[in-house]
């Protein structure tokens, strides 16, 4: 076995390695590329990963789709969803989610495809077949050991460590972080292909009843996924997924042709830390749970969307290194909120027959008053994810939180930090500078928050756009993030002089690419 240090870049080492080509690798390998930040890729596999997997991309995870332009595509391969329907034993209830709230079914492999697509005509490759097997941690840069195809072992320098993995993720095990959680003591099944009967290609269909669940979901190019808790000893038969159909909807489900036929076991675990120094974790090196809600693969995705432009701003010198300090609080905070909205979804799922009588007649009621459209739907597209010590906050004087408090009443609140933004916000183009957007609001053009808007722009160049808007009586300002997120909020101009000051400091005393 030979032994030999290969320069990716003339420097004699790359800014950043990627440890695995899946679709947070990948995400995370064209955000950075795009960002103008060069980088090395590394996954184990010697060919491309197939297979549906995650299908069930929310907005936010579209969202990242959009950041490096491959959305449209996705969108002409995909099927998007209008509705859930929930056949809650004898009644059935339609909740309509809504434009801003649909996700978008598109097998796993296709979202790869085109994410390692985007990747290329960025100027980047994956390096498939090179399994990393040791990490070293410097103050100043990450050194890894990879075995690469006929046996032959390089070590890579880099400036900086993204693992991304996997469930079973090396970079994590070498950092020495804990997969703590548990695995669920039960088995799901996993059937795709032809199924007749009178369903809508633009719903998904939850049937919840005392003889047990099913979810079934029509998916791309007339093909259906059915998934459920199976009890021990299910045979892997066509015939026994009809019984299993049968059983839980009550019949006009046939199937026709299946392509796809297993069982898979899940866990709920969430790792001790997501950064060591100058290495991270995304998407299942980070965490994993249950598949109800379609949550997994969007949650790895906005890891990355949360650190590339971090990273990037580091490293170009645009941004203080503290900015990196945010990360893993952040999303451990949202990897905790969406494990435990998963834990609750499954355990509604699983409840016995009496107890799933008295679920049912309370979800009628929740729908009947609107409660699932106006609360669960954001909650399943990953509206109400908020992070903890928002990056930038506006001081809580008084008169700021009295004006708050007659918002919220009068129901025209701003946002608060750290929550994402409303509907009414126009979504960044893509492949934008990255730099932080200061949105003044009301209908004075000329007010004191528009002309300090401006001027606050105007002093800080790239790092900060303004915009006006008008179709608000209500007058305030939001500072958005690059990645979308509330970073400070308020209603009066003394907030806009607080928040030039954080700026300064956020930006102060950077220093060049090798920090």
């Amino acid at each position: 076995m030979t032994e030999r240090t290969m320069p990716a870049q003339d420097s004699g080492r790359t800014p950043i390695l990627i440890v695995g080509g899946g679709p947070c690798g990948l995400a995370v390998a064209c955000e950075l590329l795009q960002l103008g930040i060069p980088v090395r890729l590394l996954e184990a596999r010697e060919d491309r990963a197939v297979g549906s997997r995650a299908v069930q991309l929310w907005p936010l995870g579209l969202e990242v789709l959009r950041t490096v332009k491959v959305l449209d595509e996705a969108l002409d391969r995909g099927l998007r969803v209008h509705s859930n329907i929930y056949h809650l034993g004898d009644r059935v209830l339609t909740v309509a989610l809504g434009k801003d709230n649909e996700p978008l079914l598109l097998p796993q492999e296709q979202t790869m495809e085109l994410l390692e697509d985007a990747l290329e005509r960025l100027g980047g490759r994956v390096e498939r077949g090179v399994r990393v097997t040791g990490i070293e941690l410097t103050d100043t840069g990450v050194t890894a050991k990879a075995e690469g195809p006929g046996g032959t072992t390089e070590l890579v320098e880099a400036d900086w460590l993204i693992g991304a993995d996997g469930v079973h993720s090396v970079v994590r095990e070498q950092l020495g972080f804990d997969f703590r959680g548990v695995r669920l003591p039960l088995d799901f099944l996993l059937a795709e292909g032809r199924i007749d009967g009178d369903y809508d290609p633009g719903t998904l269909h939850y049937y919840i009843g005392p003889k047990g669940s099913v979810v079934f979901g029509p998916m791309p190019g007339g093909r259906v996924r059915v998934s459920g808790v199976l009890a021990p000893g299910f045979p892997l038969t066509a015939e026994a997924v009809q019984e299993f159909l049968d059983e839980r909807t009550g019949g006009g489900l046939r199937v026709v042709e299946l392509d796809t036929l297993a069982t898979f076991a899940t866990a709920e675990r969430i790792a001790t830390g997501m950064r060591k120094g100058r290495a991270f974790l995304v998407g299942d090196a980070a965490h994993t749970h249950t598949p109800v809600g379609g949550q997994g693969l969007n949650l790895g995705l906005q890891d990355a969307h949360n650190l590339a432009w971090k990273l990037a701003g580091v490293i170009k010198g645009q941004y203080t290194p503290q900015i990196l300090d945010t990360y893993e609080p952040e999303r451990l905070q949202a990897a905790r909120q969406i494990v435990g909205t998963t834990h609750r979804l499954m355990k509604m799922f699983t409840l016995g027959p009496t107890a799933s009588r008295v679920q049912n007649v309370s979800w009628n009621l929740l729908g009947a008053t609107g409660v699932l459209r106006r609360w669960f739907v954001p909650l399943l597209a990953g509206r109400r994810v908020r992070y903890p010590d928002a990056l930038l906050s506006t001081p809580d004087t008084g008169s700021e939180r009295r004006r708050r408090t007659a918002l919220r009443l009068a129901g025209r609140a701003l946002p608060l930090p750290g929550t994402r933004p409303p509907h009414w916000v126009p979504a960044v183009a893509p492949g934008g500078a990255g730099g932080f957007r200061l949105l003044t609001v009301g209908r004075a053009a000329d007010s004191a928050l528009a002309r300090r808007g401006r001027w606050l722009a105007e002093a800080h160049g790239t790092a900060l756009e303004h915009e006006h808007h008008q179709r608000r009586s209500t007058a305030g300002f939001l500072l958005l993030r690059p990645d979308g997120y509330v970073a400070a909020s308020g209603t009066e101009p003394a907030g806009l002089d607080h928040v030039e000051r954080l700026l300064i400091g956020l930006t102060a005393g950077v220093g060049s690419a090798s920090v």
